[in-house]
């Protein structure tokens, strides 16, 4: 593949995935719009402390546990940051935004704007501890949207129960001192599965032992 599209390809090929720890981490989302507020949702709820940085907010901002500063983007406003996210719809500013969070080395990512993103945020949703993402790294958005629809259908509430059920067989056999990376987990899992009445053909099929033939 030559051109545009080869080249963006080649570019985004290489991205790592990786889940964050925002526990008690200090972020900071510049914008105070729908799009910074559904942003900081998401911060939330992964119990990042957020501060919000815009000289106009929405008002549903105000009902979050979040710190708000009313005024512009000045320099030296990301150094005390972990993570940065943009999403002023302002080019200028967010360029700004990503050439000092890169000269100190802080994560940044610019909403809708993947040149400016030293990392993209993937589509999600969560059943409990079961979080299942989508990513075109930052190439189609709503590809990557309808993809998680998709998904959400066939992955249920229950498979935060079927989580927690294998998570306790996991701590048995550590408590066992059994290495689980020697657990043969397809039956165990099955089981689980069969349990939580899970009605998945295709999944069940994957997990069912291949017999030998002659």
């Amino acid at each position: 593949m030559t051109g545009f599209v080869g080249n963006w390809l080649a570019s985004i090929s290489m991205q790592f995935p990786v889940n964050l720890n925002l526990v008690g981490r200090p972020v900071l989302v510049v914008g105070g719009g729908r799009i910074a507020f559904r942003k900081v949702q998401q911060l939330l709820a992964a119990g990042g402390e957020v501060t919000v940085l815009a000289p106009q907010i929405i008002e549903e901002f105000t009902e979050m546990p979040v710190t708000l500063i009313h005024r512009e983007y000045a320099a030296g406003d990301v150094a005390q940051f972990r993570l940065v996210i943009t999403a002023t719809g302002n080019t200028p500013v967010d360029q700004a935004i990503f050439d000092e969070c890169e000269s100190l080395g802080i994560w940044v990512n610019s909403a809708d704007d993947p040149v400016r993103c030293s990392f993209t945020l993937p589509a999600a949703f969560r059943r409990g501890p079961v979080m299942v993402t989508v990513s075109t790294g930052g190439a189609s958005p709503a590809l990557a949207s309808f993809l998680r629809s998709e998904l959400e259908q066939l992955i249920g509430e229950e498979f935060a129960e079927i989580a927690a059920t294998l998570a306790a067989e996991r701590a048995q056999f550590h408590a066992n001192g059994v290495s689980t990376e020697d657990v043969d987990w397809k039956p165990i899992i099955r089981e689980a599965l069969q349990q939580a009445a899970v009605e998945c053909p295709h999944l069940m099929q994957s997990l069912t032992p291949v017999e030998a033939t002659a």
